[in-house]
């Protein structure tokens, strides 16, 4: 089973990062409110715009920590190609 280090960008033209091991299930989460993230309930829509796949849960928390601490501007070149 893959897993991926995804971001999304909210209605508000804000950026999320996560992981998760199914990103049609996490997507539709975020998307209905429920079991989705605090941060993106009141920001709905999500649009999926950047993913890795990683082969363990281990390197794609790794990735998200990192991700998050990169600034906006980082983060934009990321899914600049995307």
């Amino acid at each position: 089973m893959m897993n991926y280090t995804y971001m999304v960008k909210c209605a508000d033209g804000t950026f999320y990062t996560g992981w998760t091991n199914c990103l049609q299930k996490r997507l539709k989460a975020h998307n209905e409110g429920k079991d989705g993230a605090k941060y993106t309930k009141a920001k709905r829509p999500v649009e999926l715009i950047y993913y890795e796949g990683f082969t363990t849960k281990e390197e794609a928390m790794r990735r998200e920590y990192r991700i998050k601490k990169l600034s906006r501007r980082e983060k934009e070149c990321l899914t600049e190609f995307f």
